[in-house]
């Protein structure tokens, strides 16, 4: 009897600029292990807990100009990710393809919704209740990070921050729910040739 080969859902991405140096691997059938060292402390604690919920094994170093300001390795962590989680992906044959999670922290509460689609959109309503999360991290990067993801892993995300009072807990709320959604729409469903939509292709 023969036995259908399964696509190995891993990937690493290296991207430099002239801003930031990163390296970035990811399994999408991993245990939860994570490993975060971008010199931006708050990222590394959202890269752990998204790896961690998400049960994904995700590894990443990054170095450039976070002591300057920390857009620039937020976003370009959020473009490698996105970029793994596509190419993990492969032809997204037999995957769920939808995702959807709420995830609370104390009095905040996300909800995330996922559709491996193949076509890149974010739509975000979140109104963070502090402008600064911690010492310098800008909670607006918290979308920056998210468009990256959803525009290089070519996923639809719909995200809602439903209510908060700490952007610290908003912030958590929205990656724990970002990860267990993608987590959903990510797993296989056992018929690795089917293609999860009536065009035949995602994409």
């Amino acid at each position: 009897m023969s036995q259908a080969v399964l696509h190995v859902r891993r990937a690493t991405i290296e991207r430099q600029t002239l801003e930031t140096r990163i390296a970035l691997t990811l399994d999408l059938d991993g245990s939860g292990e994570a490993l975060a060292e971008t010199g931006v402390p708050f990222l590394d604690h959202m890269l752990a807990a998204l790896g961690r919920h998400g049960r994904f094994d995700l590894s990443v170093r990054a170095s450039g100009d976070a002591a300057m300001d920390p857009h620039h390795t937020v976003e370009d962590v959020g473009i490698a990710l996105g970029q793994a989680v596509r190419q993990a992906l492969g032809d997204r044959a037999g995957v769920a393809r939808y995702g959807h999670a709420y995830a609370p922290l104390d009095e905040a509460l996300a909800r995330v919704v996922v559709d491996c689609s193949g076509r890149p959109f974010l739509q975000m309503e979140a109104v963070m209740p502090e402008a600064i999360i911690g010492v310098d991290f800008a909670a607006s990067l918290v979308e920056e990070f998210w468009r990256a993801v959803a525009m290089n892993a070519a996923v639809t995300m719909h995200i809602d921050l439903l209510r908060a009072r700490n952007a610290h807990h908003a912030a958590e709320a929205i990656f724990k729910a970002g990860a267990l959604a993608l987590q959903a729409a990510t797993r296989l469903t056992g018929r690795a040739d089917a293609i999860p939509s009536t065009k035949g292709v995602l994409a």
